[in-house]
């Protein structure tokens, strides 16, 4: 990859600055970052940057790191609310922790991330911010829309905007930002951003029902047994019975296996998949408002690969 140097950059970066004077704090905050992750924001994010012509690295590489360090924080408070056992194919700090401990460790990633946003200029600083607010704006529309069979497509829509959109389109749009690209440039990337975060997601939906487990890290099935209204969900709930076992607050595990079943089945991963693939026009057709590069190109060979994950 391009940007090889810079993200093992972002990687010390992000363990100089998990550490705590409470072991805990270290521990559950090592934990749960040691256990890798896709790191495609990062990515994306020197990527535009590069793609920017940009060159203060010292700051792009910060710009990264606290956005890592803001998704890793809601990754502990995201399993805590949806009381999941597994992250990453390994326990949750939820399960290795507990409650209490892993919420605070939580905090200490948000203050963490704030505390590298500080040193930059007040509109970075309300980017950041306006991320995280939607962000949690997010987790609690999920929340409301929870074995909730009268979901709709605009909603799912507008939670993974907050929820996973934000983050991608407020690093894209920071790095053409620190980049001095022209203003069109940066509304391009904030764009482009937005449409990988969708497309990122929308695919993680698709493979929580189509993928082995083996290959996934967590439980094929998650979002149907915790009631989120993922994609393929949201798009089969013309079918009455997907409606009746998604508005199951105690779905046994012999209809959940039927509930899967019937996702697979149905035409669902074909059409999530269409609208994902959207989302990636979208996102390239922004790149391609950037003069020609390597950057570039390899950002779009990166949206490709979201899409390839689906198979």
């Amino acid at each position: 990859m391009l940007v090889g140097t810079e993200l093992e950059r972002v990687e010390r970066r992000l363990h100089g600055l998990i550490g705590s004077r409470e072991k805990t704090l270290t521990d559950i905050s090592r934990y749960l970052v040691d256990a890798g992750g896709k790191r495609v924001r990062p990515a994306v994010t020197l990527m535009v940057f590069r793609a920017c012509n940009g060159t203060a690295l010292d700051d792009i590489v910060d710009v990264a790191v606290a956005l890592e360090l803001i998704h890793s924080a809601s990754l502990l408070h995201d399993d805590i609310i949806d009381g999941s056992r597994l992250r990453r194919g390994r326990d949750s700090a939820l399960s290795k922790y507990g409650l209490a401990q892993t919420l605070v460790a939580g905090d200490f990633l948000f203050s963490r991330a704030f505390q590298i946003c500080g040193r930059f200029d007040e509109q970075l600083v309300h980017w950041a911010a306006e991320a995280c607010v939607a962000l949690t704006e997010g987790e609690i529309m999920q929340g409301r829309f929870r074995h909730n069979a009268d979901v709709t497509l605009a909603d799912y829509l507008e939670i993974v905007t907050r929820k996973t959109a934000s983050l991608f389109e407020v690093g894209a749009r920071t790095a053409a930002y620190l980049a001095d690209a022209p203003a069109a440039q940066v509304d391009a990337m904030a764009r482009c951003g937005l449409h990988v975060g969708l497309t990122f997601q929308m695919i993680d939906d698709l493979l929580d029902v189509t993928a082995a487990e083996t290959n996934l890290g967590k439980p094929v099935g998650s979002d149907l047994r915790e009631g989120n209204p993922s994609l393929p969900i949201v798009l089969s709930l013309g079918d009455e019975q997907v409606r009746r076992w998604f508005a199951s607050r105690s779905l046994a595990e012999k209809d959940a296996v039927l509930f899967l079943e019937r996702l697979r089945g149905s035409g669902a991963a074909k059409e999530g998949f269409r609208l994902a693939a959207e989302h990636a026009e979208q996102a390239r057709a922004a790149l391609l408002e950037l003069p020609d590069s390597a950057y570039r190109e390899q950002l779009l060979a990166l949206i490709d690969q979201l899409l390839e994950r689906a198979y």
